[in-house]
């Protein structure tokens, strides 16, 4: 879903939070369809790698690529 405010978006950072403790950095992918976008492309990452305090260390590395990567078996 979409956020009713502006960048950071704090309206949705509870959503984000609830669906990686159900999933698990291990099966939650960040991506984006740019196109669709309210924001510029540095603001959808930043959104995870800056504006979420709880998402750090191995987590976000596995939340921005690592763990689709691994889920594909692309080697690195």
């Amino acid at each position: 879903s979409y956020s009713d405010q502006p960048y950071p978006f704090r309206d949705i950072h509870d959503n984000l939070h609830r669906l990686y403790d159900a999933f698990g950095p291990a099966r939650w992918f960040w991506g984006t369809d740019i196109t669709r976008m309210p924001c510029p492309w540095r603001q959808c990452v930043t959104l995870f790698t800056e504006e979420l305090p709880w998402l750090k260390g191995r987590d976000l590395e596995l939340v921005m690529g690592r763990a689709v990567c691994d889920w594909l078996g692309w080697k690195r």
